[in-house]
């Protein structure tokens, strides 16, 4: 369990909110009190340590519209962005900010940046789109982005620069880890020249790997989808001699999304995670005993699993910062072809890699819903003039985070959990160590 101190749950704030939220919209508004907070930690074990120092017990402030305002919206001019891969709920993000901005503050312009910080950039990147509540209106019934999206980062000053020109006073930013270490360096510059920008993050992971929330957006819908995929090779593997149907699936450093579509399809016999090492050899040889029992196998592997088992290359990283993987997938069944050729026994595999067929669906409705609520608290978090912060997810609340605290690290599953415990239970595979 994470052990944080108090302050370091404290947001950064561009100042006082002096401006009173009922009479700057004209209508009367249930608003959080700052001083409505909920326990950081869920479990009394985790409590005990603080027994001695209460004051020292880590708080998150709950999401939502505030009493006082920070920007007065008829003068507040708002940016939004989108960066790195793409992730089911995107689209229902923008439409939840365009229409929290202009329906219930009454702010004077909202803009899409195009292309990630690129779009940042008027030296290499298209012109913004204006946003208005037309133009968004039936978005959230698509997959992808309407304003696009890249990798890797532009220079802070150039982009701070930008923002002036533009006369911009919040900028959303949805995006992962990589992103929000970009942010920050906005961040910086901007309280550097002593700017109101206020700069929100809507942490976007399909790998539902950001620290310190509990569910990222997009990550159900990838389930869903990644469960029919699972279907259809259950049925390839079903149909031929010794059928062996191979899935390859997000998850760079987490397993997330291949345990839950594994527990989801109910049909997979092994799940290979990069949380779990295992022994090639001892897998091979389990497999070669399930085809010889019931003649047909499925099996999940998370892009990041067994990259040690993989021949050395020289690393390389993307845009974005991540360290380029090696084909896990393609590596397996070439493995297993081998393996079961040197056994003088038939074996049909059927490998399938789904990725950007996954990242790119509409999101399911829980989905949706999940993102209009994100949206929502961004933008009442920056109107009362929080900055360098994330709204996020944990506990049951919606809560905002400190930027700093979700670039720490990724989240990964706990293989001594009851998550990856219910999924050894439920293939009937073991330990591969």
């Amino acid at each position: 369990m994470e052990i944080l101190a108090a302050a370091e749950l404290l947001i950064p704030k561009l100042g006082e909110a002096k401006l009173h939220t009922e009479q700057t919209l004209g209508h009367k508004v249930e608003s959080i009190r700052d001083e409505d907070k909920i326990l950081f930690h869920r479990h009394i074990a985790d409590l005990h340590r603080y027994s001695k120092d209460p004051d020292a017990l880590p708080l998150l402030e709950l999401a939502g519209p505030r009493h006082k305002l920070f920007f007065n919206p008829s003068q507040t001019r708002l940016g939004i962005v989108t960066c790195g891969g793409l992730c089911p709920g995107i689209n229902t993000i923008i439409r939840s900010i365009v229409f929290t901005a202009y329906q219930y503050y009454g702010v004077e312009a909202v803009y899409g940046f195009r292309y990630g910080y690129s779009g940042l950039n008027p030296k290499v990147g298209l012109p913004p789109l204006k946003l208005d509540l037309d133009s968004v209106d039936n978005i959230h019934a698509l997959g992808g982005t309407i304003l696009g999206s890249s990798r890797g980062p532009q220079d802070a000053k150039v982009m701070v620069d930008y923002l002036e020109k533009l006369g911009i006073n919040i900028l959303f930013v949805v995006g992962g880890d990589g992103t929000m270490r970009g942010a920050l360096d906005l961040a910086k510059e901007i309280a550097k020249r002593q700017l109101t920008i206020a700069l929100v993050g809507v942490p976007k992971t399909i790998d539902n790997d950001i620290a310190f929330i509990e569910r990222s957006f997009g990550f159900e819908s990838a389930v869903e989808e990644a469960t029919r995929i699972i279907a259809a090779a259950h049925m390839e593997a079903k149909g031929a001699v010794n059928g062996i149907g191979l899935v390859k699936l997000m998850g760079r450093e987490s397993g997330f999304i291949a345990a839950n579509a594994t527990l989801a399809s109910c049909v997979v016999n092994f799940c290979l995670i990069p949380e779990a090492p295992f022994k090639l050899e001892k897998f091979l040889q389990d497999l070669e005993r399930r085809i010889k029992k019931r003649h047909h196998a499925v099996i999940v592997v998370a892009e990041g699993a067994g990259q040690d088992l993989l021949p050395d290359s020289k690393s390389t990283f993307d845009k974005s910062g991540n360290k380029r993987l090696n084909d896990i997938g393609a590596f397996l069944k070439n493995e297993i072809v081998k393996y079961f050729t040197q056994k003088n026994l038939e074996a049909n595999v059927r490998y399938i890699d789904p990725s950007y067929a996954i990242r790119s669906v509409a999101p399911t409705g829980d989905d949706n819903v999940f993102c209009l609520m994100l949206g929502q608290s961004a933008v009442h978090a920056a109107m009362s003039g929080r900055t360098a912060m994330i709204v996020g997810y944990r506990n049951d609340h919606f809560i905002h985070l400190p930027m700093t605290l979700v670039t720490r690290f990724r989240k990964k599953l706990e293989i001594n959990g009851r998550t990856w415990k219910t999924v050894l239970d439920t293939t009937g595979q073991v330990d591969y160590k």
